[in-house]
């Protein structure tokens, strides 16, 4: 009965529209209420979920994200690709991937790649003769890269809801090999239809213009060499290299690209501080709203049903794949990620899985559901930047939904995928 009027509360109120952080808000009073529980306790739980130095992570990654995404760096990162990749038939939508992949290390947001390389590329690659539902896919496709190669936010909210048992280090590492996976699986499948559909190459670039372009952008490019070597090197911890990447995107927005007007920067920081609230009071709400559930034991509960299915992890992760497709669906990421995470990992845990390999295959399922109507975020800017129906981009979509979700199952089933590379650095 307790888990009932807990996550019923929640629910109904998610249902009648009422914006999921304060749903979990108001649910979790309403549990403390049933359980007798004083609220002075929920009180502290939500001061003490947003009083974690950790968390300073994500305010500065999401400002440096910002700064880069409208300080020109999608356009030099772009041409950049253009340069590696674009000579190929269907050069062009490589060259989308590629520039997800650069721009996914720089601002860990999906929604950020989309709207900042979809804006660029969309029309380009309809004027180069691509239809203009592929374009939008390969861009809202190729973007989901941004959720696994650091820096990811959602990384960083992960390990907090994991009871900082997880270190952000091990999982920005842990999502290098997944996420360029996932790039070289849609860039395939891009190659596969290219070939097919016989879409147009690209002309290559004279060597003296493309040395330049390169030079351009390794100004931005060195952002994520300063925050997995500092990290990595031990120099600074993920905190830190937060806030370095975000005085490093500003000297080379504002000094060295000057793409960017100083009287706009006012309107940006603005902006980055509302996203910033809205994942804070997220981040509060949602320990409060564990707290109870601990109190309640549901995830001894949650442990004991999956086992009571079947004591086979293979199964076991193939019916927690499945639930979290179809929850991410219905709900956005962080919300999920900081509620289902105390939930599941006990039981993962239970079967020997490592939490940083969990980490990872929660990262790919809720992925996916960003761009999975009826929620999908990501699907929602890219089909407002290519100015095109959502039914139009998930019908697009279709092929590389299976892409992704053999990308899902190699993360699942082959744990060295996501382990590999941070027992290489002893993390």
């Amino acid at each position: 009965m307790d888990a009932l009027v807990l996550l019923g509360s929640m629910a109904i109120l998610v249902a009648i529209g009422v914006p999921v952080a304060y749903a979990l808000g108001i649910s979790t009073i309403i549990g403390a209420i049933w359980i007798e529980l004083p609220l002075d306790a929920v009180m502290i739980q939500i001061a003490s979920g947003v009083n974690k130095f950790s968390l300073l992570a994500i305010p500065f990654f999401v400002l440096a994200g910002a700064i880069m995404a409208e300080g020109g760096m999608a356009q030099r990162l772009v041409s950049l690709a253009a340069v590696l990749v674009g000579f190929i038939r269907g050069g062009l939508s490589l060259v989308n991937i590629l520039a997800s992949t650069f721009f996914g290390a720089i601002s860990g947001s999906s929604v950020a790649d989309t709207a900042s390389v979809g804006s660029v590329l969309i029309p380009e690659m309809e004027r180069k003769g691509y239809p203009r539902p592929f374009a939008t896919a390969v861009t809202v496709a190729g973007s989901v890269q941004a959720i696994l190669i650091p820096p990811s936010h959602n990384a960083v909210i992960y390990s907090l809801a994991a009871g900082g048992s997880v270190s952000i280090a091990s999982l920005f590492v842990a999502g290098v090999v997944p996420g360029l996976l996932l790039g070289l699986t849609v860039a395939a499948l891009c190659l596969f239809t290219a070939h097919k559909k016989n879409y147009p190459k690209g002309e290559k670039i004279p060597f003296e213009q493309a040395v330049k372009i390169a030079i351009d952008a390794s100004w931005g490019l060195l952002t994520m060499v300063i925050i997995l070597g500092g990290i990595l090197s031990g120099i600074f911890t993920a905190t830190e290299s937060a806030s370095i990447a975000c005085v490093w995107a500003f000297f080379v927005t504002m000094f060295i690209y000057r793409d960017y007007k100083w009287r706009d920067l006012p309107k940006l920081v603005h902006r980055t501080v509302k996203t910033v609230t809205i994942v804070m009071i997220l981040i509060g709400f949602a320990a409060s709203f564990g707290y109870i559930m601990t109190l309640m034991s549901l995830p001894d509960r949650i442990t004991e049903l999956f086992t009571s299915i079947s004591d086979n992890k293979y199964v076991i992760l193939l019916s927690i794949n499945i639930m979290l497709l179809l929850l991410g669906t219905l709900m956005d990421m962080a919300p999920l990620i900081l509620i289902l995470t105390p939930i599941l990992l006990p039981v993962v845990q239970n079967l020997g899985i490592d939490p940083v390999h969990f980490g990872m295959i929660m990262m790919v399922n809720l992925g996916m559901g960003l761009i999975t109507p009826p929620i999908g975020s990501v699907l929602f800017v890219g089909s407002a930047v290519a100015k095109i129906p959502i039914e139009t981009v998930v019908k697009a979509l279709f092929p590389f939904f299976i892409a992704l979700f053999l990308v899902l199952m190699a993360v699942t089933y082959i744990p060295a995928l996501s382990l590999w590379l941070p027992s290489l650095f002893g993390l």
